[in-house]
């Protein structure tokens, strides 16, 4: 009798490229969030999806095994074990804080998705950490708040300086005001 020898299939091409996709788009990312999106109606999706446009982010579903293939042996093996039930991702491009933040008030106004953990600089984030991320000032705000500290030392500097010649300004001033007229 011959023995039956198990082949195994070679994957689906559209599988295949669901991985892709998946492994390209964590790539791009600048943050990753993984959300527990049950209960969203399409069109409360739908509407999240245009502002995340807005903040040069995506909000896209994938089946948690695909998702599973795709970053294991990554940077973030962390977030395989939170990958169970309904999620989707959201996939941040420019600045890291601005898409969080729509999805923060978001939340606030539709008590849905549930933030369950986020990928930052290649870091797993608990949900906490995510929602924290969130509170943070916009990049341009703490740009400026860098520059003014950096600027207030320099600004006293040129006071106290600028307060020395006035005042060598004034005696010199105040000499030519006493000496008699010749």
């Amino acid at each position: 009798m011959k023995e039956k020898v198990a082949t195994k299939k070679a994957p689906r091409k559209e599988k295949v490229d669901s991985v892709n996709d998946i492994k390209d788009r964590f790539k791009r990312s600048s943050i990753v969030v993984l959300t527990e999106y049950s209960g969203l109606s399409v069109a409360q999706v739908t509407k999240l999806k245009r502002e995340l446009r807005k903040a040069d982010a995506e909000f896209r579903v994938y089946k948690n095994t695909l998702t599973n293939i795709a970053i294991k042996g990554g940077d973030v093996n962390d977030l395989a074990s939170m990958l169970a039930g309904p999620n989707a991702f959201l996939f941040g491009y420019g600045d890291p804080v601005a898409p969080v933040k729509v999805l923060s008030d978001f939340i606030k106004e539709n008590e849905k998705p549930v933030i369950k953990a986020g990928v930052f600089d290649k870091k797993f984030l608990d949900g906490a950490a995510v929602k924290a991320l969130a509170k943070l000032p916009p990049r341009e705000v703490l740009l400026a708040r860098v520059v003014g500290g950096i600027a207030s030392p320099i600004y006293g500097l040129v006071n106290v300086l600028q307060g020395t010649i006035r005042n060598l300004v004034y005696a010199l001033v105040a000499i030519k005001d006493k000496k008699p007229q010749t």
